[in-house]
């Protein structure tokens, strides 16, 4: 029998997420740009269950290190290839959802508009301080 692996069955890695897009060029931050309070909050990404589905892999594969080194980092790389593509489908839902209330001509809250970029800006304060 042959072994058919489906585009959701191919296993994931950093490479592919890299290779999806053109790298944009480093830009400086546009004026009135407001640094995000020292020691702040930010908006959780995940489901706690989630979250912590995520945590016990990365613990399981740091304890795999030991014994199978390379095997543990082949994992980590297909883990945060995951955790990824995970995070970028819950802005795209979340996208989805608000462009859904546009097309039906619900008038979306100013608030509601609030906390999505409020997500928004978290996250990518985040990922600029990596």
């Amino acid at each position: 029998m042959e072994d058919v692996r489906t585009e959701r069955d191919r296993v994931l890695h950093t490479e592919d997420l890299a290779a999806s897009e053109a790298p944009r060029s480093v830009e400086r931050p546009a004026a009135g740009y407001e640094e995000p309070p020292a020691g702040g909050s930010h908006a959780a990404l995940f489901a706690p269950e989630e979250t912590e589905s995520f945590r016990s892999e990365w613990s399981q594969i740091q304890i795999g290190f030991v014994d199978e080194p390379r095997q543990a980092v082949e994992r980590a790389d297909a883990l945060v290839a995951r955790l990824m593509k995970r995070l970028a489908e819950v802005f795209a839902n979340e996208r989805s959802e608000l462009e859904r209330q546009w097309d039906r001509g619900d008038r979306i809250s100013t608030e509601d508009l609030r906390v999505a970029l409020t997500k928004y800006r978290s996250f990518f304060d985040r990922l600029l301080s990596i």
